[in-house]
């Protein structure tokens, strides 16, 4: 046999013990899709469905497991898969809980509660841990009002005026128009030495955007000023100075000077930061969110119903804020034999919300956090500890800015130009974090990670599936696949 045939062979055997699968998953009954459901090839990998209930998976010839609250566990083969033509059927878990507790009365919520926080040291760790990732960001803007004014130029031109304003309303009108929505992918390794210091590895990053529509507040500014400078005279150089800021240095009509190529890079240290912080979103420490949720003197808890996931027992309990100052309402999932938290959904109470700051009247400020809601889920691993699979945090705010900028002619003159303008409108933003497989870490090991301080990133402005090939990662949603630039 000569080596051409030999490497057909070879290609044509990897190509049939390893392959990718995308499928959908539905309700058996209704034919609703189900998010967030758990699909396992090993005892610490796997993907999650994502919110229309796809997923997409690199099997080698070896049985899926899915699971998910509320629904009987399926083994599933990939052949089986292809016959049904990639979507599957989850059946509802039958109910026993009135089979369960037929001679006694039901749970105490309470008393759940206590055993809960009770064993919260040996079911959970949040130190010295690797965990191989996949991170997805979706930023969303909408702009209600959008306002640019020039105030004062006594010594621009009159067509040089009307042109700029011309050119100023053109841009409001694009930009509230716009659909405003930024996908950021990055897949890696998060390392963990404790709740305040981790390091982060990037293997892959992508950004989906339209980039002639990035209309983020620095881009705004960049924008409109730039459409000021254009109308004045050419020869001259400007300072900028906004509101109580400094005057910055000296900008130029000159394209070389007017904007920096754009680098298509990240960095690590900031791709870290947000990291870690929808990861503590997970973790159990003093002043958590977690540890508040379980907090007696905050909320009271309900108890509400018994499901079952992976043919456990799992008692469903609902909180809600006992006192003013707590936010949240929400569900808990509780391992009848652990007594470990697997689940949580969560948003904010009635009108409660964030962070609010009202300087309109003195800097021109006013924001707003109005949404807060997400999902955590939990799973147990082979020396019976839970670790976070999957992480869904969506926070959105109310935003108010009124920005007064003055243009300085570097001449004996000084003549100035004074300009403005008003943003308001609402931004959101989901986060993602699918966890694929952990691991424990050592001290030494974690010191020795060299995390770099920036990372290439491929700018897209359609979704390309190919690059993720062979990927454990959060399969798109159809809105992300759908996006096309305007």
């Amino acid at each position: 046999m000569n080596l051409k045939i030999t490497l057909v062979i070879l290609l044509v055997s990897l190509n049939a013990i390893s392959q990718n699968i995308t499928a959908q998953l539905i309700d058996k009954n209704t034919k609703a899709a189900i998010p967030y459901a758990t699909i396992k090839t090993g005892v610490n990998s796997g993907v999650i469905s994502n919110e229309d209930g796809y997923f997409t998976i690199g099997i080698k010839n070896e049985n899926l497991i899915i699971s998910c609250m509320g629904y009987q566990s399926k083994t599933i083969t990939p052949s089986s898969i292809k016959l049904l033509n990639y979507t599957i059927e989850l059946e509802e878990a039958i109910n026993q809980l009135g089979e369960i507790y037929i001679s006694n009365s039901p749970p105490n919520a309470d008393s759940i509660i206590k055993k809960v926080k009770q064993k919260l040291s040996s079911n959970y760790s949040n130190v010295l841990n690797k965990h191989n990732i996949f991170k997805r960001d979706t930023d969303y803007a909408n702009f209600t009002g959008l306002e640019f004014e020039i105030e004062k130029a006594s010594h621009v031109k009159k067509r040089n005026l009307e042109s700029a304003n011309t050119s100023l309303k053109a841009l409001s009108k694009t930009i509230k128009e716009s659909d405003l929505v930024n996908f950021t992918d990055f897949k890696g390794e998060i390392f963990i030495l404790n709740k305040d210091s981790t390091k982060l590895t990037v293997k892959k990053a992508t950004s989906l955007l339209d980039a002639k529509n990035d209309f983020s507040f620095d881009k705004i500014q960049e924008k409109s000023q730039n459409i000021v400078l254009n109308y004045l005279d050419s020869t001259k150089t400007y300072k900028l100075k906004s509101g109580l800021f400094k005057i910055e240095d000296s900008l130029s009509l000159k394209n070389e000077f007017q904007e920096e190529k754009q680098k298509h890079e990240y960095k690590v240290a900031t791709l870290n930061k947000s990291t870690r912080s929808i990861l503590r979103h997970a973790q159990f420490f003093e002043d958590s969110f977690l540890n508040a949720i379980l907090d007696f003197n905050l909320y009271e808890y309900t108890y509400n119903d018994a499901v079952f996931n992976a043919n456990e027992l799992i008692h469903l309990i609902t909180f809600t804020p006992k006192k003013g100052k707590a936010k949240y309402t929400g569900q808990l999932f509780i391992s009848d034999h652990t007594y470990a938290i697997t689940q949580v959904n969560y948003n904010y109470y009635k009108n409660r919300h964030g962070k609010k700051v009202n300087l309109k009247f003195v800097l021109g400020v006013k924001y707003m956090e109005n949404v807060s809601e997400g999902t955590l889920l939990f799973e147990k691993d082979s020396s019976n500890m839970y670790y976070p699979k999957y992480i869904n945090r969506t926070s959105g705010s109310y935003f108010f800015v009124k920005r007064d900028l003055k243009f300085i002619e570097n001449s004996n003159e000084r003549n100035k130009v004074s300009f403005s303008f008003k943003i308001e409108g609402n931004n959101r933003t989901k986060e993602e974090l699918l966890f694929t497989s952990h691991s424990k870490l050592n001290l030494k090991t974690f010191h020795a990670i060299n995390q770099d301080s920036i990372v290439p990133y491929k700018q897209l402005n359609k979704f390309e599936k190919t690059l993720w090939d062979n990927e454990q990662i959060i399969e798109p949603t159809l809105e992300m696949k759908s996006f096309e630039p305007n």
